[in-house]
């Protein structure tokens, strides 16, 4: 367990979530799941037996899910964002984070099922915000602003100035 970990707010999919990330992004693991006892002393959202607690990691981060009833959800104010090394990449991790009442959301970001937001972001997108060549810049993030599902070669060739 990292020392500081997100811990991300669910109404009874946590277990459900955790496994399905580590399906996802297939580097990384389930861990401890805490269970709700049969005489809790605290009002519960969820029947006994039902996890409130996992922690999992991907890619070396760890994270918890906690399964804390309806009160809370996600929004933008906090997404995960994931470095992409190549458009296979960046589809594979669309495609499954979309699926199942996922969403695509502008400027690359996008909702998993379970309504958190995440951004799919390129490792060669990256490297444009870090040439220093702000025409160049200008005209990859002008592409960004009309895709939901980034395209490294559509902004590759704005960066360079090609006809996109």
């Amino acid at each position: 367990m990292s020392k500081i970990s997100p811990c991300l707010w669910f109404n009874g999919e946590a277990e459900e979530a955790a496994n399905f990330y580590v399906d996802t992004f297939r580097d990384g693991e389930v861990g401890k799941i805490g269970r709700y006892p049969e005489d809790n002393p605290f009002p519960a959202p969820f029947p006994a037996g039902t996890a409130m607690m996992v922690e999992f990691t991907l890619f070396g981060q760890s994270y918890q899910a906690l399964n804390g009833g309806p009160e809370f959800t996600f929004s933008e104010a906090i997404s995960l964002s994931v470095v992409c090394s190549d458009q296979a990449e960046l589809d594979r991790y669309f495609n499954a984070l979309t699926a199942d009442g996922g969403s695509p959301q502008p400027c690359g970001w996008l909702k998993d099922k379970f309504g958190l937001s995440w951004q799919l972001v390129p490792e060669a997108f990256l490297r444009m915000m870090e040439s220093g060549d702000a025409a160049g810049i200008g005209r990859a993030m002008a592409e960004v602003a009309k895709m939901s599902k980034l395209d490294i070669a559509t902004l590759e060739a704005a960066f360079a100035g090609e006809t996109v």
